[in-house]
Parts: structure tokens; C-alpha cells; sequence
């Protein structure tokens, strides 16, 4: 397969967009992606045929369910934030690899640990951010709605890398440069009172 084929671009589209889905929830993308792999609609790279496997649908589903419940409960959801930061960029990285075939390892992982890490970072990022917003202006009465978002977003965004790969990256990049410009004209352009 050539570098820049459609089919290549077609299996970073899917990666990003699953990978940005990591950031809302760490199982949710994991999930969708094995049960379409498990029933032939996603061709995953030889080295991550596991993920396609009934085993790891039953592990992804109990670790999804675990994940979702726990944002629900005061307290642990800021525990599930602190660990799923650094869990939703393994994740993300994971994904993307799995879903390119017919490079190099050395650029599989890079464009993996790069786009599909970073991207799983910058939509954690501003979910954290969120949360924390949440936190100082409801007292965390607030969370449960910021969480049921979130899982919407992980959900809608999973579905649309698999079905829609490049709507789904154009999305998390509006998204993503929405949730920027908001921060930006709040924290800098805002005047700040004393």
C-alpha cells in the first residue's frame, strides 16, 4: 500500500476519530471498535486481531460499564479523571496503530503516539477542564450532566469514525478549536476583576 493512499488515509481518519473519542471515555472507543471488528465491518492490523476477539468484547464491555458508572459518583470521578489522562493516550495510541497497516513499525507508532495520542490528550484536556469548571461553579452538583456529555460525545464520536472517518475528524478538530477559542477568550480576553 502506498503511503498516501485513500485506504491509507481512510485507517488514520478511523484511528483519530476513535482515538479523540479516548479523551471523553477510555473503554467506550475500545468497545465500539470490537464489536465492529467482531462483526467484519473493521479491518484492524494483524498485530491487534485480539481486540476483535470475543474475549476482548466481554473485557472491553465490563471495563465500559465499570468506567461509565464510575463518572457517576462524587469523588471518583475526579479519581477517573486523574487516571484516565495518561490511560486515554495509551489508548489513543493503541487505536490508531491497530488501525494502520502497510508502513514501517517506525511510522506506524510515530503517527499512532502523535496523532492518535495527542488527539486522545487534547480532548481529555478539555474534558478535565470542563470537569474542573464544573467543580468551582456547581460544587459538583453539575457533574452527572457533564459526564452523561461526555459519554454522548465518546459514543457519537466512535460511531462516526467507523461509519463517517473524515466527518468525524473534521468534527473533533471544530470541536477541539471551539473548546480553544472559548478558553482562550475567557481566561485572556476577559477582563479579569481584582
Amino acid at each position: 500500500m502506498s503511503f498516501m493512499s485513500m485506504e491509507f488515509l481512510l485507517s488514520i481518519c478511523v484511528g483519530i476519530g476513535l482515538s479523540a473519542a479516548c479523551g471523553f471515555r477510555v473503554f467506550v472507543p475500545m468497545l465500539v471498535m470490537s464489536i465492529a471488528a467482531n462483526s467484519g465491518h473493521l479491518n484492524l492490523a494483524p498485530a491487534f486481531a485480539w481486540i476483535g476477539t470475543p474475549p476482548a468484547l466481554v473485557a472491553f464491555s465490563l471495563a465500559t460499564a465499570l468506567e461509565i458508572g464510575g463518572y457517576y459518583i462524587p469523588w471518583v470521578d475526579h479519581l477517573l479523571d486523574s487516571l484516565a489522562t495518561p490511560a486515554a493516550i495509551v489508548a489513543g495510541t493503541i487505536i490508531t496503530a491497530s488501525m494502520v497497516t502497510g508502513v514501517s513499525p517506525f511510522l506506524k507508532w510515530t503517527l499512532a503516539l502523535i496523532a492518535g495520542g495527542g488527539i486522545a490528550a487534547a480532548v481529555q484536556t478539555t474534558t478535565v477542564l470542563a470537569r474542573a469548571v464544573s467543580l468551582v461553579g456547581t460544587g459538583g452538583l453539575a457533574n452527572p450532566l457533564v459526564a452523561t456529555m461526555e459519554l454522548g460525545g465518546s459514543i457519537i464520536t466512535s460511531i462516526a469514525a467507523i461509519l463517517a472517518p473524515f466527518f468525524a475528524v473534521v468534527l473533533v478538530f471544530l470541536l477541539l478549536g471551539i473548546a480553544s477559542y472559548k478558553f482562550v477568550r475567557r481566561r485572556f480576553l476577559t477582563p479579569q476583576t481584582a
